[in-house]
């Protein structure tokens, strides 16, 4: 038997029709085939959580509909299994909107399981969360905690599959364990048996990342060529029960799967590759063996295994204030000299007006991308003074009336800046920042919860 596993995507907003091809090609492979979307960052959670805070219903990824409609109803006549973290802050209501997806498509006896224990405020108080050391990300004493979540690992996954769930909804485990779940309710792999966990952690890691593997983010013309990037496969895993798997692609579709391709996505966010830590095990890849197996497959083997770290990691979701962004564009004769003089004026004005919080002032098209500062613009204007150049403002403030003032300084170039600015665009948003706990994986217990339709 093998184990196929396609993933259509590798990030909130990711191509909303890589699922269909991956599909298209588990209609033509005998074995279990999952179908899984890895959506969520540490960003995009606070930004469900966001969401979360204005409507309790909501919360789970605002492109759950995007990923799902498209494909619900092929995954399920196929037997196609769907695993996701589209759940974000919310897998009950997530579970929920695919069940009303379902009806809407006129799917029938569609069971969708969501997998909840990943919120840390259940198991600790926020005194308790407070008051544990961070380990990356900000300092957050003194902040209101919004949200605080934990990485869980892949047993919630495969308990959830257990019940014969059709889709699985999480909210914030390890990117691996959307494979590995699958894996270890195919094969059975036991709690401790490390070099498969290590292997089917290490398949997940390949593709979390949806076609970087497949040769989308991989590209760079003239350095790194890949054929027909508009069209590129999403990639798919075939595993077989010792762990060594192929990674390969859709058969007609554009990209590449390579060793290079599969290399780079290997050592991605690899901080040791004798030891990456995640919640069920911990992988070495020092002896990894990587292996061409015809066009666009790889086949991987030789990862190991060791014990899963005593510690979980969660993510701790903390009040940051607010940001405005306010843009205005010069063009034409003079226009960089025009643009510069606008951010002088703003500059002066926040002054003025007494606002102290500190703004950054960017004139895109002279270095702000890569921060070139003064020696950027010089060049630039050696170059040329005319043409079209943007100013923006950037801006946190504690509260959102000192974030719109800032707004409203960049607004009233109009008529009291230089001549001839225009497109002025602004957003002023609420802001979360995010730091990162370690808590004893004890404490911790994921659960399931079946909605059937």
């Amino acid at each position: 038997m093998t184990v196929h596993i396609g993933c259509g995507a590798g990030f909130m907003g990711d191509r909303f029709d890589a699922a269909l091809p991956i599909l298209a090609s588990m209609a033509n492979r005998d074995g279990p085939r999952y179908l899984m979307y890895e959506v969520l960052a540490e960003r995009t959670l606070a930004v469900a959580q966001q969401i979360r805070r204005g409507n309790p219903d909501a919360g789970y990824s605002p492109y759950l509909d995007h990923y799902i409609r498209p494909s619900l109803a092929e995954a399920k006549r196929l037997g196609v299994r769907i695993v996701s973290n589209l759940g974000a802050a919310n897998p009950v209501g997530a579970a929920k909107c695919v069940r009303e997806i379902a009806d809407e498509l006129g799917v029938k006896n569609l069971k969708v399981a969501a997998v909840t224990g990943d919120d840390l405020t259940a198991a600790m108080t926020p005194q308790e969360i407070a008051a544990t050391p961070t380990m990356e990300g900000i300092g957050f004493e003194g902040r209101p905690i919004i949200a605080a979540n934990v990485y869980l690992g892949a047993r919630g996954i495969a308990a959830a599959l257990a019940t014969g769930a059709d889709v699985v909804l999480v909210g914030r485990t390890t990117d691996s364990a959307l494979a590995l779940g699958p894996l270890i309710h195919e094969y059975g792999w036991a709690a401790d048996d490390w070099d498969r966990l290590a292997a089917g952690t290490i398949c997940g890691h390949l593709l979390e990342c949806g076609g970087q593997v497949s040769g989308t983010y991989f590209a760079d013309p003239g350095f790194k060529n890949v054929p027909d990037l508009a069209r590129a496969g999403f990639p798919i895993a075939e595993v077989e029960a010792d762990g060594s798997m192929t990674i390969t692609k859709p058969e007609g579709t554009g990209g590449l799967v390579s060793r290079a391709t599969v290399t780079e996505q290997l050592l991605y966010e690899m901080h040791d590759p004798a030891a990456y830590l995640v919640a069920d095990c911990t992988s070495d890849i020092t002896r990894v063996t990587l292996a061409d197996d015809g066009s666009d497959r790889i086949r991987i083997s030789g990862v190991r295994g060791h014990p899963a770290p005593p510690t979980l990691k969660a993510t701790v979701c903390v009040d940051n204030g607010w940001m405005a962004e306010a843009e205005m564009t010069y063009a034409g004769p003079n226009a960089l000299a025009r643009a510069e003089l606008a951010a002088d004026v703003v500059r002066q004005r926040l002054g003025i007006i007494g606002l102290n919080e500190p703004a950054r002032i960017d004139i895109t098209g002279t270095g702000a991308v890569l921060d070139g500062g003064d020696t950027d613009r010089r060049r630039a204007r050696a170059l040329s003074t005319d043409g079209e150049y943007r100013l923006r403002v950037a801006s946190m403030a504690s509260d959102r009336n000192s974030a719109q003032a800032v707004a409203d300084e960049v607004q009233s170039l109009y008529c009291s800046g230089p001549a001839a600015g225009g497109g002025y665009r602004f957003h002023v948003t609420p802001q979360i920042a995010t730091a990162s706990i370690l808590i004893a994986r004890e404490r911790i217990e994921p659960h399931v919860k079946v909605i059937e339709c």
